[in-house]
């Protein structure tokens, strides 16, 4: 029988995709006192998460054995496919009572599998994904949106706080939804800011100080704010990759052709983030859009 909610003396975490997102994420775990069990397809990603006091597995299904908490976030639905329904996955090898929380940004219709085939097994599945990027991660401000059972929400809810702030959905699935929205609103303001920058160059004004004005009106967002400055500087290290920005795109369209919504801002952005990838930028952080701009 699990507790009714967890708390770092009485609960053991797995965390499995220790990238960009997950080591600051599972870092934060072991701040907090949790005894912490990681795994990550590659090792070294792991390797300072160790160092710390967590404990590595070899495999997912040894992560499941170990931890009353298994959370994921890892990089496409094939991954989050086979992590929890193959055959060594999580709802074969967790315990009955055990929480899967999966973080990915993946598909709706998989997270809903995922919670029917976990719940025939006394499982208590969540899908959970983040928005905050890299900076979010690491400074613990990340959003999450979370589809589920709300009472397996409220027991998780004091360890979804030490990645930020979260908001239960409803059931299965929607916290997917919510997140392809959120990546949906993103999708326009990445193409408004990388062509207001664009044109303020053109027009031989001050970037910087244009940032400075239109930051803190009506057009002011937090993606203006933090990655503004970077497309600028030439600086697109990756705190989101543009390959897994594209990832969910197609996921929204799909979702947003079987609506019968025309989505047609977003399949604009998708097709200049073809071109971006195709151009050698597929591993860069999403403000490389300017790129497409700025020559």
């Amino acid at each position: 029988m699990q507790p009714a909610s967890v708390g770092p003396e009485r609960t053991k975490v797995g965390f499995i995709g220790t990238g960009i997102m997950g080591e600051p994420m599972a870092g934060h775990l072991l701040a907090a006192g949790y005894s912490l069990f990681v795994h990550n397809r590659t090792r070294e990603k792991a390797a300072r998460l160790v160092e710390r006091g967590a404990t590595w597995c070899d495999s997912v299904a040894s992560v499941a054995a170990e931890c009353d908490v298994v959370i994921t976030i890892i990089g496409y639905p094939r991954d989050v496919e086979q992590a929890y329904l193959g055959d060594a996955g999580l709802v074969r090898s967790a315990r009955p009572g055990t929480f899967l929380v999966d973080m990915t940004t993946s598909d709706p219709e998989l997270a809903l599998r995922i919670e029917a085939e976990g719940s025939a097994r006394g499982l208590r599945c969540l899908d959970a994904p983040v928005t905050g990027g890299d900076v979010g991660a690491r400074n613990a401000e990340l959003s999450i949106m979370v589809g589920g059972h709300e009472a397996d929400f409220d027991a998780l809810e004091p360890l979804f706080r030490c990645f930020g702030s979260a908001v239960f959905q409803g059931s299965a699935g929607r916290g997917q939804h919510a997140k392809l929205a959120n990546q949906i609103a993103i999708s326009g303001t990445m193409l408004g800011v990388c062509e207001s920058l664009a044109y303020a160059k053109r027009a031989g004004l001050d970037p910087a100080r244009l940032l400075q004005s239109i930051s803190r009106g009506a057009a002011g967002s937090t993606l203006l704010a933090k990655l503004g400055p970077r497309m600028l500087e030439g600086d697109f290290a990756p705190g989101f990759y543009v390959k897994h920005f594209i990832k969910d795109m197609d996921l929204a369209l799909s979702q947003a052709r079987g609506f019968a919504l025309d989505a047609r801002g977003l399949a604009l952005v998708r097709t200049l983030y073809a071109e971006l990838a195709e151009n050698g930028h597929n591993e860069a952080g999403t403000q490389a859009l300017f790129s497409l701009y700025d020559r």
